[in-house]
């Protein structure tokens, strides 16, 4: 196996989402068996594009309809994963507007919580180092 093969087997590649309320507080969300919280999104599936990855992962996870044209492109962001040690994730992301139209966010699948926290509100809450080490910045 070549440096980069090695390198690619370390790496989790998924899209998620940049969603803030109007107070400035991000939706998180804890995922079964976890205790970190970390934003909503997920795996690829063959063939999909990042916003149609994310569409569709907002929609089984919590239950919005969102279209992928709807999604704002926002960047590659790599960190190290949260919940499998030695891995990196490199997430594809994209800032995600809801409203009455694409429902509420409802925690679903594979989700066990969901939270709306305020980054000063972070305190002894496990975040995943992908929303600590670059969303941060998005938001200013």
């Amino acid at each position: 196996m070549s440096d980069g093969a090695a390198i690619q087997s370390h790496v989790i590649r998924v899209a998620a989402a940049l969603i803030v309320d109007s107070a400035g507080r991000l939706l998180l969300v804890r995922k079964r068996g976890t205790s970190v919280f970390m934003q909503p999104g997920g795996k690829y599936e063959p063939g999909e594009s990042g916003a149609q990855t994310l569409a569709r992962e907002l929609h089984e996870e919590l239950g919005l309809t969102l279209s992928p044209a709807a999604l704002e492109p926002l960047g590659t962001f790599t960190a190290p994963a949260a919940n499998e040690a030695g891995m990196l994730v490199e997430a594809e992301v994209f800032r995600a507007a809801i409203s009455e139209s694409t429902g509420a966010p409802v925690a679903g699948a594979e989700i066990d919580e969901l939270r709306w926290v305020h980054p000063h509100e972070f305190g002894d809450l496990a975040i995943a180092p992908l929303v600590t080490e670059r969303m941060l910045d998005l938001l200013r």
